[in-house]
């Protein structure tokens, strides 16, 4: 039974997160406090799994009062945010100082039921994290490779992530050359957020890193991030590779998915495409990275050891379509030796 503390200062969102909760056999809402002062006691107490916190509180806000539990007693934590470009950017903070997943605010577009299922499933990932000490990323110097990049103008690199996700791809894209090829990127991530934490990274790198719009160009120095709540497909014409933005149904409880964005990057880029599966929950890109192999592109997965959650790695794995395991400390280079 997975333990979960909510923190929010609005009684109905905490009503609403221990309804939906409560009918998941596996998780027990233990507690809800309003504030941080009430939930440092409530911790103490009852030893929750799992924390969802909300970042816009009064007393303490909840990026200091994280900082504290990371420093103190460390759990994983969910961040609890409103579609806001401030709530967008705290949630992005969040994740800097050891938040482990981010979820939006109910409003009137967000269903209920959709919300509750949501939040299960990212607890039932968070509660398998080992929380750790964080280190802050610096972009280190690369190896350099002009051989191998500059004969590659024509390569897609095509990465899927979900939990755990937004450091693994900080940690590549801030260390890959500024003329990598084209990069398109599914991370799983709620509407709005994706803005944020493209331009947080994007002023990490040495390639350009933005939220992919309609009919955006893949092109090298380049890096796209699907928009959340859209799916994003590679599309073609002559040359020139770009993207097309689309709703659609879910597909795995997710929008963007990674199947949805690596059988496009397989039907339009084939054997010129790089697929990478990153650290995530269930098996999202699993069929996506069995279809790229089958059209003749170069596949990779990320190590148990380095993935904060081994599920859509190991799903991946499990295809027999994946070329190489690699850790995320070699990731960026095994990128560049696979174009």
């Amino acid at each position: 039974m997975i333990k979960v503390l909510v923190v929010d200062d609005s009684a109905i969102v905490r009503k609403i997160f221990t309804e939906q909760l409560s009918k998941a056999r596996d998780i027990e809402v233990i507690g809800a406090a309003p504030d941080p002062y009430v939930a440092r006691d409530m911790i103490l107490k009852f030893t929750p799994d799992v924390l969802t916190l909300d970042i816009e509180m009064p007393r303490m806000d909840g990026i200091t009062f994280l900082k504290k539990i990371m420093a103190y007693h460390p759990l994983p934590v969910i961040i609890v945010s409103s579609l806001t470009p401030k709530g967008s950017a705290m949630a992005l903070e969040a994740m800097d100082c050891g938040a482990v997943e981010v979820l939006a605010k109910p409003s009137g577009s967000f269903s209920v039921g959709e919300m509750g299922a949501q939040l299960a499933e990212k607890i039932r990932a968070a509660a398998r994290v080992k929380v750790i000490k964080r280190v802050p990323t610096e972009a280190g110097p690369m190896a350099k490779r002009q051989g191998a990049i500059t004969q590659t103008t024509n390569k897609v690199i095509a990465i899927g992530s979900s939990t755990g996700g937004t450091e693994a791809l900080r940690d590549i894209l801030t260390r890959l050359p500024a003329d990598t090829p084209g990069i398109v990127v599914a991370q799983h991530m709620p509407a709005n957020f994706t803005k944020a934490f493209a331009d947080r990274i994007n002023n990490l790198c040495r390639i350009r890193v933005k939220e992919g719009e309609e009919n955006d160009s893949v092109v090298p120095g380049v890096c796209l991030i699907a928009p959340g709540n859209f799916h994003m497909l590679l599309h073609r014409s002559g040359a020139r590779y770009f993207v097309q933005i689309k709703t659609g149904p879910m597909v795995h409880h997710q929008r963007p998915a990674v199947d949805v964005l690596f059988k496009s990057v397989a039907k339009y880029a084939g054997a010129n495409a790089v697929g990478v599966i990153l650290t995530g929950m269930g098996s999202d890109g699993a069929e996506g990275i069995k279809v790229m192999k089958e059209a003749g592109a170069k596949t990779l997965a990320q190590d148990e050891a380095s993935s904060i959650v081994f599920g859509m790695p190991k799903e991946a794995i499990k295809t027999g379509c994946v070329d190489k395991v690699v850790s995320l400390k070699n990731m960026p280079q095994g990128i560049i030796d696979m174009i």
